[in-house]
């Protein structure tokens, strides 16, 4: 387990359905699902938020989710409005949470390689649909769990498509939670 730095946590966060203050105070002290969306045009970005929407209203007791993204707070009200008006989302045009937590670009194979166009299949059938890109269109997504300044659980991604199955994350943290 790794832990966030103090410095990140601190930090004063601006963006959408939030409570004033800092990253820390949008935690709380319940574990807490972090996504690192890749930016607004890309299908799977809006595949991940519809997905995670569905989950969280079919499942009341799923755990809270907190949306990063690439833009400011007008970017995210044109975005969420359409597809989860009332998510969490912080605005990240710096990418400083990006950086703090790992996020990297991708290169050529984790955009457009084959795996990536089978995941676009699924993500259409699925009824989405792309944009135009918004931030860096190579930056990799990211899901973590968090609590307090302790990184429980996080998803290594293979490429842009390759997401954690979201129903499965809770009893993943099962271990996790024993352990601690």
């Amino acid at each position: 387990m790794r832990t966030i730095d103090t410095t990140i946590l601190t930090t004063p966060v601006t963006g959408l359905n939030l409570q004033a203050g800092t990253l820390e105070d949008q935690l709380g002290n319940t574990p807490t699902l972090l996504v690192f969306l890749r930016h607004f045009g890309c299908i799977f970005c809006r595949e991940m938020v519809r997905d995670l929407r569905q989950i969280a209203a079919t499942n009341p007791s799923y755990l809270p989710i907190l949306f990063f993204y690439q833009g400011n707070v007008a970017d995210g009200k044109t975005f969420f409005n359409t597809f989860w008006p009332e998510a969490r989302a912080v605005a990240d045009e710096s990418r400083t949470f990006y950086t703090a937590f790992g996020i990297q670009r991708g290169g050529i194979q984790e955009m457009l390689g084959p795996a990536v166009w089978a995941c676009g299949v699924r993500a259409a059938l699925k009824g989405n649909t792309g944009g135009l890109p918004s931030g860096d269109p190579w930056m990799m997504p990211g899901v973590f769990v968090v609590k307090g300044d302790t990184i429980l659980w996080q998803h290594t991604f293979r490429h842009a498509g390759d997401h954690p199955d979201f129903t499965r994350i809770p009893a993943q943290l099962q271990p996790v939670a024993e352990a601690a």
